[in-house]
């Protein structure tokens, strides 16, 4: 879009498609997860991995893993560039469970190539997966910047 005034090009506000939002989940690692913990909201960011459509993630025993044993819940990843004004964001919306002994082993071949290993100190030994039930994200692309294709990349 074009500023005729002079100024500066509008921005774009794009729906990305479920397939992309998936896509893009893959290329990132870092995430915020947040459910209802008592009265408030917890906000916390976890690594994760992507199983297919479903999210790892690995976390001591405690109030997130309390907070969040089959209670719905939302995850969100996003990446942002503020030198070219571009960036996106996913939000899954669905429901965690704790991933028990019995098919940790399985889980733990599945994604360790995803890299969930947890960056905190500590004992990380209890496995949660999110499973989706909606996925959604927005990509902001700016105005007409040299070099910068429609899709906002360079």
């Amino acid at each position: 879009m074009t500023d005729t005034t002079g100024g500066t090009p509008e921005s774009t506000m794009q729906v990305i498609s479920p397939e992309e939002c998936y896509r893009l989940l893959g290329t990132n690692e870092i995430g915020r997860i947040v459910v209802n913990a008592e009265r408030y909201p917890l906000i916390l960011p976890v690594n994760y991995g992507l199983d297919g459509t479903t999210l790892v993630i690995r976390t001591h025993p405690g109030t997130l893993q309390e907070a969040a044993e089959h209670a719905a819940l939302s995850f969100e990843v996003d990446d942002i560039d503020r030198r070219t004004r571009t960036g996106w964001s996913v939000i899954v919306r669905g429901q965690a469970e704790e991933i028990g002994p019995e098919h940790r082993e399985e889980l733990i071949a599945r994604t360790h190539g995803a890299g969930v290993e947890p960056w905190a100190p500590g004992e990380h030994g209890t496995w949660l997966r999110v499973i989706p039930h909606e996925i959604s994200g927005r990509r902001i692309v700016p105005g007409e910047l040299p070099g910068l294709d429609p899709r906002g990349y360079l």
